[in-house]
């Protein structure tokens, strides 16, 4: 099956290990990020569980991406995650250095390496100013800014902390200017989305907003419809 392109600016979906995103859950979810796409436009990716991207690959046409991969190459290293088994798999990016999945910055950067090679899109996490314009050397396609004091709070960075999200933009596009900058972080509302693209954000990193929202579709809805493409 042919799937959507990745585009910013993007909702990126993290399913984390949450119950309500896993495996038939995480198939439902992207069924409704699909719909979601064809009503708005708006460019929406999923980051499953790499037990799920297979099946979530198979069902829907909505992009997929690895929650982390491992600098190795093919070879004597079990247990790792070998980004070009997750491209082959159908992935089409990877998170790398979230906060609940933590690299020094010397690993970041062989990730980031090794993911180019296997052609899939980085999205790297950092959780300061000083973090991203460190990492933006490292050239990854884009960077999330997003405090771990605010993930899961329902209160969104952009809001709470305006000045992190519009100083990263500026410390990492003084760096590099392809780089795309997303806000993570407590994101539940359009009226978050519409705050972060006002610091200059290129889209969001979202997770409990959506997936463990009472409505999920409606959630998503409410996000896409405020994102100006």
């Amino acid at each position: 099956m042919e799937g959507i392109l990745v585009k910013y600016p993007l909702i990126l979906v993290n399913l984390k290990t949450y119950r309500e995103g896993m495996g038939e859950n995480a198939v439902r979810l992207a069924k409704i990020a699909e719909q979601v796409h064809i009503k708005t436009g708006t460019s929406i990716a999923l980051a499953t569980q790499l037990a799920d991207s297979k099946v979530v690959i198979d069902a829907s046409e909505t992009p997929v991406f690895a929650q982390h991969v491992d600098p190795v190459g093919v070879g004597q290293f079990t247990g790792h995650i070998l980004p070009e088994s997750v491209a082959e798999a159908g992935c089409v990016g990877t998170l790398i250095n979230h906060s609940e999945r933590q690299l020094p910055l010397e690993v970041i950067k062989a990730t980031i390496k090794r993911a180019r090679e296997a052609d899939l899109e980085t999205v790297v996490c950092v959780d300061s100013v000083e973090k991203g314009r460190q990492v933006a050397a490292f050239a990854p396609h884009a960077i999330a800014i997003e405090p771990p004091e605010l993930i899961g709070s329902g209160i969104s960075v952009s809001k709470a902390r305006p000045e992190v999200v519009s100083g990263a933009v500026t410390a990492i596009k003084h760096v590099n200017t392809k780089i795309h900058v997303l806000c993570g972080a407590g994101i539940t509302s359009g009226e978050d989305v519409v705050a972060a693209q006002k610091l200059g954000a290129e889209g969001i990193l979202v997770a409990s907003g959506v997936v463990k929202a009472k409505d999920p579709q409606a959630a998503l809805l409410d996000l896409a419809r405020s994102l100006r493409h």
